[in-house]
Order: structure tokens, then sequence, then C-alpha cells
């Protein structure tokens, strides 16, 4: 079973940045893009399971700053000529609040 949660406000992501939702089946990274579309994946790179909230978001994608990993911010897919797929999880904003849908089990700690 799903439910949205509240995140805070689009505001308080930077362009270009992302912020970590941590649940008790891991942490999760949350995107905003220059254009202020909300992406979230594992917070964790398909290669070595780098941190990729701490990576450069570009355009609608994120490299993995420990070995620059390119990962698409709407699939989790890798970006060739690397392989490997992170999970992604809806997110979306209403009325400037950034909202994200986890799994009822992995409540917000």
């Amino acid at each position: 079973m799903t439910s949205w949660i509240e995140i805070g406000a689009l505001d308080d992501i930077p362009r270009l940045g992302s912020r970590v939702v941590r649940t008790p089946s891991g942490n999760i990274a949350v995107f905003r893009t220059e254009s202020d579309e909300v992406f979230a994946l594992d917070d964790r790179c398909p290669h070595k399971g780098g941190p990729l909230s701490q990576g450069i978001v570009h355009n609608k994608r994120v490299t993995c700053p420990l070995h620059n990993f390119v990962i698409e911010l709407a699939s989790g897919q890798a970006v060739a000529p690397d392989e490997g797929c992170t999970h992604t999880h809806p997110a979306k904003v209403e009325n400037g609040i950034v909202w994200l849908s986890v799994r009822q089990s992995a409540a917000v700690s």
C-alpha cells in the first residue's frame, strides 16, 4: 500500500539540487530540475552505491559524485555506456508543495 507524504515547499529544494528523505527502507533523494520538475530516486547509485543526492543535477539527469555514472531522473536508468538502474518513486508538486509517494511501511522517520 502506498501513500503520499508532504516533503515541504518546492522552494526549499534548490534548483538543480536535492533533498534526502529518510525512510525505514532507505534514503530517497528528491531532485528539482531547473524547470521546477521533481523526481525521486533511491539515494544509491547502481554502480557502487554512491549518494546520488550529492551528485550534480543537469537537465533531467544526475551524475554520481563517486564515479561519474549518469542517471536519468525519470527512469532511474544509467546512461550508456554505463549500465544499471536505481528505483524511482512517484513525486509531484501541488500548489508549491512537494509530495512523495512511499509504501506505507516506509513512512518518514
